[in-house]
């Protein structure tokens, strides 16, 4: 029998989709690993999330792939874990969430990513995302 969790979104190749507040939630209550997926460039320049593993799935310049991301992923997230991806937007973490999930991990995309949607006017921060809902963030 198969238990669905509170507030997951099913998800091909990945355990599923969660709201960032959700994601916080398990994150507090040591039930998952929060993994940021953005580049180390992304995370330095906007904003990063105290506390949360660093692996980048791709990286800046030129967004080539992390050749280090498995080991890095197996290293963050315990035997048996289960990690809440997060990037910009929550595209990338997808993909990240999908290799995780080929890794053995038990692996969740972050909905609305660090910085949410773009705006009619092409700015992101104003329609969604982690730093949207007010959760746990640092600059600089």
């Amino acid at each position: 029998m198969t238990t669905t969790l509170p507030s997951v979104s099913p998800a091909q190749g990945y355990a599923g989709d969660v709201t960032p507040q959700q994601a916080w939630q398990w994150v507090q209550a040591g039930q998952a690993v929060l993994v940021d997926v953005r580049s180390d460039a992304e995370r330095e320049w906007v904003g990063y999330v105290p506390g949360a593993a660093a692996v980048a799935w791709k990286q800046w310049p030129g967004m080539a792939m992390n050749a280090d991301f498995d080991a890095q992923m197996r290293t963050a997230v315990p035997e048996g874990g289960r990690a809440v991806l997060l990037c910009r937007s929550g595209v990338r973490s997808i993909a990240a969430a999908r290799r995780a999930t080929e890794l053995g991990i038990t692996a969740y995309n972050i909905l609305e990513g660090f910085e949410g949607d773009a705006d009619a006017q092409g700015q992101r921060g104003k329609k969604g995302g982690w730093r949207f809902h007010g959760l746990p963030w640092k600059q600089g």
